[in-house]
């Protein structure tokens, strides 16, 4: 698949779907927050060894910053970053799941054809299919 040169980072090494992408999409979509590992984690619903492994790596690549304190956050001059989470954002709002799951489509008032007989349904498509006809 090809690239566009302008916006194609080789340094980033983040794949959609995975705990390490969603640490990142989920501290650039709050960059004036900071978290700690133990609010990722129930924010994100995994599991803590796995958060607090990905936060460090992350940390380790420059990919999230750190407080001194052990809080999390996005770093601001990382615009690659930025614009990774923009597009599965867009991608997100484009093709991913904007439909409730349980829901159900809504059932008309009326229905086409309701109180109607099959011979009167037929007589009235013949007269259409003559009206187009002519």
């Amino acid at each position: 698949m090809p690239v566009l040169l302008e916006d194609y980072d080789a340094e980033i090494d983040l794949r959609p779907g995975t705990t390490k992408s969603d640490i990142v999409v989920y501290l650039y979509q709050n960059p004036e927050w900071g978290y700690s590992p133990q609010e990722i984690k129930e924010a994100l619903d995994i599991p803590r060894g796995t958060a607090t492994t990905t936060l460090k790596r992350l940390y380790d690549e420059d990919y999230i910053g750190k407080t001194d304190d052990g809080y999390y956050h996005a770093l601001g001059e990382r615009d690659d970053i930025r614009r990774y989470v923009a597009n599965l954002n867009q991608a997100h709002r484009m093709f991913g799941h904007h439909r409730d799951t349980d829901a159900q489509p809504e059932e008309p008032e009326t229905k086409i054809g309701e109180d109607r007989t099959d011979e009167e349904l037929d007589a009235e498509l013949a007269e259409l299919e003559d009206g187009v006809d002519e």
